[in-house]
């Protein structure tokens, strides 16, 4: 794989129109500029991103949640209400491959940039739209927020301790997933549009995928017609699949077949567990789950954390140290791989940022950048378009642009 011969990156050449804010369309932009393309990000001259103002805390007068999501992008400020920013948005489309957008149920419409005007001005063009519901839902004119689809979609019903209150996932997980999607079907369209030689409108909702991502949970409640219960850091299916005390601190286990526990119990010198009808299958285990798990809970209790960990790991048992974020993003796996990466920022001076897990060999992602101030590249955005500085000059004194 080292030896291959470096190529272009995948998208080189691709360019992205963003009209999208907040995170699932932003992270969906983020990858596809990643792997090449060029990716203009339109936003309002006052303000911007909402992101760019969720902090604490701020680098440079940026957030960390824009910062999180917008590498390697372009940024122009229009005003979207006015008609020379929609002509400016017109003639970027025009030679855009791709277009995201996640505004409000017709917010673009109303503008002459939905998907009919701009399509027909580029037939090409694909156009994706994320939003909470979707564009075809009865409740498509909903606002969409990752926490409410966490709600909705029921995540949160099985995420939290078994007697306690349902629980939210501690990142945006609807709205990663969403961006990841969209980001999915948007290449799967580019080799639609190369093949067929037209574009498509792509619908993308946050509950849609927070649904699909419910995986064998919903799975199971489709099977059963039982609604799935809460395990805390239990698994419904799977024992042992826990977080465990030890002497000094946690550790979790995740043993995935009946092989492993073999493993496990040869390592606690209790081979007995594993001989037991009750605990020699994964199934048993799960029908006698407490029993087996108050056995465990005794051994491991006994001896630090670092000890078991030692001795799982060589007897081939997947198990881990809960770590905080900072000890993850320090540790010799994370920089082995590359996926910190620290960047020179116009204002922040340096800014450190987790890199793209994408790890092409032939065709390898970008070279990550900083994510670009508000409107900072709006003068060579409209060069290229073929406007003149003193045309630049009037539509930012009007205010058409920032």
């Amino acid at each position: 794989m080292d030896n291959e011969k470096k190529g272009h990156p995948p998208l080189a050449g691709r360019r992205v129109l963003d009209l999208s804010r907040v995170l699932a369309g932003p992270w969906c932009t983020m990858v596809l500029a990643d792997l090449g393309a060029e990716v203009v990000k339109v936003e309002h001259p006052r303000g911007g991103d909402d992101t760019r103002r969720w902090g604490p805390p701020f680098a440079g007068g940026e957030s960390a949640y824009y910062l999180c999501a917008n590498r390697n992008k372009r940024s122009i400020a229009i005003d979207l209400s006015t008609a020379e920013g929609q002509a400016i948005v017109r003639a970027l489309a025009a030679k855009a491959d791709v277009l995201v957008e996640n505004y409000k149920l017709g917010g673009l419409d109303k503008y002459g940039l939905g998907y009919d005007a701009l399509s027909a001005l580029n037939p090409r063009l694909i156009y994706c739209s994320v939003s909470g519901y979707g564009r075809v839902s009865p409740v498509a004119a909903r606002a969409g927020y990752d926490y409410v689809i966490q709600a909705e979609a029921g995540l949160m019903a099985v995420t939290g301790e078994v007697d306690g209150e349902p629980v939210k996932v501690g990142v945006a997980v609807s709205d990663l997933f969403t961006g990841m999607a969209a980001a999915q079907a948007i290449l799967a369209a580019l080799i639609a549009a190369d093949r067929d030689g037209v574009g498509q409108h792509i619908d993308m909702a946050l509950y849609d995928c927070q649904l699909a991502m419910m995986a064998n949970v919903a799975s199971a409640a489709l099977m059963t017609g039982r609604e799935p219960e809460r395990f805390g850091n239990g698994h419904p299916t799977i024992v042992p699949y826990e977080l465990f005390a030890t002497s000094d601190g946690t550790f979790v286990i995740a043993v995935g077949n009946d092989g492993q526990f073999a493993a496990l119990c040869r390592l606690l010198e209790r081979v007995d567990l594993s001989a037991d009808p009750r605990f020699a299958t994964n199934k048993a285990r799960v029908v006698n789950r407490e029993t087996l798990l108050a056995a465990l809970r005794t051994i491991f209790a006994s001896r630090p954390t670092n000890y078991w960990l030692d001795g799982l790991r060589a007897a081939g048992v997947p198990a881990g140290k809960v770590r905080g974020v900072g000890a993850a993003l320090a540790a010799p796996e994370t920089i082995a791989r590359g996926m910190v990466r620290h960047v020179p920022h116009p204002t922040a001076g340096e800014i450190g940022m987790v890199a793209s897990p994408l790890k092409l060999g032939r065709t390898p992602v970008v070279e990550p950048i900083a994510p670009p101030l508000l409107g900072a590249d709006g003068d060579a955005v409209l060069a290229e378009l073929g406007y003149e500085a003193e045309r630049i000059a009037e539509l930012r004194a009007t205010g058409a642009i920032g």
